[in-house]
């Protein structure tokens, strides 16, 4: 049974991570012109692709750290830098700009795969949480635990996507930037807790 701690501190992770509040104007905006039936179709494709996207790394990112001689106590200290980094872009409106440039500049008939799922949804941000998140608990127990919490943020993400249009007009603007920057210093907190756990094992924190 999956640890309830756990699942809220991960849940929470992954989520502000993702950052539904920033990805959906995105989404509105690549989806303006189809009909509502082929934005819901995009919307599933969308997270369908992320998903498997982040099972996989769930399931194979430790194997890999291992085979190139990588451990995972190493991996929390720089997945938590990362997730710094992307921190201070939230608390700095950096990120949503960044997104919506390179959606801009990368057109493609279907948005679904790219640039929505890659690397709008699933990116380095959320690859590097999936990886850690696997790697709290060992074997299938982790993979297990890691995708499950993973599928609950992707149905809160297919939710924003399909009310997109809706979700941005209540917030507008200003209601987006501040629940951001909000999200922002979130994740800055639990970014220094991972690196704060890989530098246990090595001695440098207690």
């Amino acid at each position: 049974m999956i640890d309830l701690a756990f699942f809220v501190t991960a849940f929470t992770t992954l989520f502000v991570v993702i950052d539904p509040f920033g990805t959906t104007p995105i989404f509105v905006a690549m989806t303006q012109e189809m009909d509502a039936r082929e934005r819901r179709r995009t919307a599933y494709r969308t997270c369908a692709v992320a998903s498997g996207i982040l099972v996989a790394f769930a399931a194979f990112g430790e194997a890999v750290l291992g085979f190139v001689g990588i451990s995972m106590e190493a991996f929390k200290v720089a997945g938590g830098a990362l997730l710094f980094l992307t921190a201070l872009d939230m608390l700095f409106e950096r990120r949503t700009k960044r997104r919506e440039d390179r959606a801009e500049v990368e057109e493609h008939p279907d948005p679904s795969v790219f640039p929505l799922a890659i690397p709008l949804v699933a990116g380095p941000g959320s690859i590097a949480t999936i990886i850690l998140l696997a790697g709290q608990h060992p074997g299938i127990l982790g993979i297990a635990e890691a995708t499950l919490v993973m599928l609950a943020v992707m149905a809160v993400v297919l939710i924003f996507f399909l009310l997109g249009g809706l979700i941005a007009r209540i917030l507008g603007k200003t209601g987006l930037n501040v629940i951001t920057r909000l999200l922002g210093m979130l994740l800055a907190a639990l970014s220094v807790q991972f690196i704060l756990d890989g530098l246990k094992a090595f001695g440098f924190a207690s």
